[in-house]
């Protein structure tokens, strides 16, 4: 919805400065980039099960849910995770 507000270019613009290299060179090797981002970002209410078994496959998992929670990804599949198991383990961590 931010999106829709702001000039054109600058919410992604704020995201990629933030990132660096090296927080994103496991991607390069990541399954979810040869198969496509459908399978990750599913319509609400659909099944993460594909996306899921692709991850379980994928040697980048580790560094993806890393990264997913670092950044606070909020929305799609990250290291095999949905979004509500991410925010789980994040309040879990919390608690903790």
């Amino acid at each position: 919805m931010i999106e829709r507000f702001s000039p054109r270019g600058t919410i992604s613009a704020m995201h990629i400065e933030a990132i660096t290299a090296s927080d994103i060179a496991w991607q390069a090797q990541a399954l979810c980039a040869q198969t496509g981002g459908d399978f990750f970002f599913p319509e609400p209410g659909s099944s993460v099960r594909e996306a899921k078994r692709i991850c379980a496959l994928c040697e980048s998992r580790a560094a993806c849910l890393e990264y997913a929670l670092t950044h606070d990804e909020r929305f799609g599949v990250w290291g095999g995770l949905s979004e509500k198991e991410r925010l789980r383990l994040r309040q879990a961590h919390e608690d903790g």
